[in-house]
């Protein structure tokens, strides 16, 4: 039946408008991945923009009063605190391809283990980020747009660029 919820979500949920051109469409789609998809509670103030992708339903958790944007990747056991802004175009991966045999071709030899990823509260990823598998985006950190994030980011610190690296602390 899950899966069927999935299927429906793909192919009607997530299709639906942007929320700026009306509210309603934003209000019908957290809806929907609260109480169908159980993703995350139903508050008001969470919105779950069109076009984001699911892979896995089942280990995806959303905290509150998250903001999750338009096009949006997400990727397998990944858990999103409260409080957590993720920009467009934002893909977060928690396991990758497997290329270490020089004899066999890529893309037969299947897939790494998956690392979960964890976004603690109160983070906020900006446009296009691409966060790799296992990492954890501390409390109250600020990864910057178009930025890699292939290491941990501490608490309250601000990240940038491709590897991400620490442009400041916040205090």
């Amino acid at each position: 039946m899950h899966k069927l919820k999935l299927v429906i979500y793909y192919l009607f949920i997530q299709k639906l408008p942007h929320s700026r051109l009306w509210g309603g469409f934003n209000s019908f789609r957290r809806w929907y991945v609260a109480k169908a998809l159980k993703l995350m509670p139903n508050d008001k103030q969470s919105k779950f923009e069109n076009g984001v992708y699911i892979s896995d339903a089942k280990n995806l958790k959303i905290g509150t009063h998250v903001r999750v944007n338009e096009h949006v990747f997400l990727q397998g056991k990944i858990s999103i605190g409260n409080y957590v802004m993720i920009a467009p175009n934002v893909a977060i991966y928690t396991n990758s391809h497997e290329f270490a045999d020089l004899e066999t071709p890529m893309v037969l030899q299947g897939d790494t283990e998956t690392n979960a990823v964890v976004i603690e509260n109160n983070a906020w990823l900006g446009r296009n980020v691409v966060v790799l598998p296992g990492i954890t985006v501390g409390e109250g950190s600020i990864v910057g747009a178009n930025s890699v994030v292939t290491k941990n980011v501490a608490p309250f610190t601000v990240v940038g660029g491709v590897p991400a690296k620490l442009i400041k602390t916040r205090s």
